[in-house]
């Protein structure tokens, strides 16, 4: 059993049907003359389709020969009823992954050109690395289904996987170094130039409209910035509250499952309000009951003025790789904001390739299973670490004592409503407020109703109806 809530199953049916629409749509002959026209008219060269065409979850990808040129283009295009903010998305996209190019020496496919065009829409035109095989393809089990989520090959070497993972790791190194002054996407205010000035756009948001039909108008105004890591905290904590006020189908299973739901998520809210959630499993964690037994070491990262860029979806999958296994480039850079520095600070949640909520033999396997390869992954955070230079921010200390405080978990449920009941309440709940009766999951509320004040108590009942 998976420790996954469920989506709104209407929504997810209708986003099926959505999304056979759009493969219809952009493989069609019209749609193709169209992207090569378009192909022909920016580089001003004759322009040839070159198939077969690359179909992504959120975009497709029309690879094209264009006349003298020594390498094929990627006309990288919103896929239709998939993108929830197409032009948001694909302006903040092209600014983050041209400024990660010439801020760090992560590969990156090159940039051509990028805009919103009156034919086709929003658009990149990037480099075509040549290859079609990734990182996570390397580190996968075999699987009959292409269509099942891929995991991490049980039977991996230690040898192949360190060295896999010292790959990764210096590109995670990379991606932390360069600091920025406010939390949310990166804009190109003009050639060469890039600042935080859109508001932060999540793969969470995106799941939230498609798999639970949220009303974007629950998300922060276009422009919204943030100053200091407790407001984004805050925002994350109000939209598992959104989660629960406006999924409509398939969330709760009883009114006890309700009071559950509704009571971890207000005293989640409290504690980022109250700037807790960002000191917790640091040394200046003096609040919570884990602090009391075990403090941690290291010290919280600053909460305003010094922020790191952040990819929800940076993972073996989006790293492309030659047939040495040697890193070609890094693709995919939507999803990816200025976010607290806190994130970067935990190990990767992509270290077995599957999330800890979808995974086949239930949530406590996987944190036993992913503890053992943590191991491996410090390993090679260290070796990587090696080439840094000493002022630089070093990672391995701090992902260690995030897994072993329960950070990992704070940041992994903050950013992913569907993981956030379980992690919760196995993860986190005592962790902040002590033991607590051992009762029926559906009747934990009861255990901590007490801690919600008066208006928090109040809002509870109409909630049930």
């Amino acid at each position: 059993m998976t420790a996954r809530q469920n989506s709104d199953e209407l929504a997810w049916d209708r986003n099926d049907e959505l999304w056979e629409e759009a493969i219809k749509q952009v493989r069609s002959s019209s749609t193709c003359r169209k992207i090569e026209s378009f192909a022909k008219r920016i580089f001003a060269k004759p322009a040839t389709l070159v198939t077969p065409l690359i179909i992504g979850g959120f975009n497709v990808l029309y690879p094209m020969r264009i006349e003298g040129l020594s390498a094929n283009v990627l006309v990288r295009l919103p896929c239709p009823n998939q993108a929830v903010f197409p032009e948001e998305k694909t302006l903040a996209e092209a600014a983050t992954a041209a400024c990660i190019s010439q801020r760090t020496h992560i590969p990156i496919p090159e940039h051509f050109s990028n805009g919103i065009d009156p034919d086709i829409g929003p658009f990149m035109i990037i480099q075509d690395l040549g290859s079609r095989r990734v990182m996570g393809q390397v580190l996968e089990a075999s699987r009959e289904d292409p269509n099942e989520t891929p995991v991490l090959e049980p039977n991996i070497s230690e040898s192949k996987l360190k060295r896999l993972y010292v790959e990764m790791a210096r590109c995670v190194l990379q991606l932390a170094q360069t600091a920025f002054p406010h939390i949310g996407s990166l804009v190109e205010t003009s050639p060469g130039s890039y600042h935080v000035m859109g508001r932060p756009l999540t793969l969470h948001m995106s799941n939230m409209v498609q798999l639970s039909n949220i009303p974007k108008s629950i998300f922060p105004p276009k422009g919204t910035i943030y100053q200091n890591a407790d407001e984004w905290y805050t925002i994350l904590a109000e939209m598992q509250i959104a989660t629960l006020l406006f999924q409509h189908n398939d969330m709760v299973s009883s009114e006890d499952d309700c009071r559950t739901k509704y009571v971890a998520r207000q005293l989640f809210r409290r504690l980022a309000k109250q700037g807790r959630l960002s000191s917790f499993g640091f040394a200046e964690d003096k609040w919570s009951a884990r602090c009391k037994y075990a403090r941690a070491t290291l010290p919280a990262p600053a909460n305003s003025g010094c922020f790191r860029l952040w990819s929800d979806d940076f993972r073996p999958a989006n790293i492309v790789v030659d047939e040495n296994d040697h890193i070609l480039g890094a693709i995919d850079w939507e999803y990816t904001y200025v976010g607290p520095t806190q994130f970067v600070l935990d190990p990767p949640w992509w270290l077995l390739l599957d999330v800890p909520e979808m995974w086949d033999d239930g949530i406590d396997n996987w944190t036993s299973v992913y503890e053992r390869r943590l191991q491996t992954w410090l390993l090679a955070m260290k070796e990587a670490e090696q080439d840094m230079d000493p002022s630089s921010l070093l990672l391995s200390a701090y992902m260690q004592e995030s897994w072993v405080t329960g950070r990992f978990w704070l940041n992994y449920a903050a950013r992913k409503s569907w993981a956030f009941d379980t992690i919760y309440w196995k993860y986190l709940d005592k962790r902040f407020f002590g033991e607590r009766e051992d009762i029926p999951i559906e009747q934990l509320w009861k255990t901590r109703v007490q801690l919600l004040n008066n208006e928090e108590l109040a809002a509870m009942e109409p909630l049930l109806l």
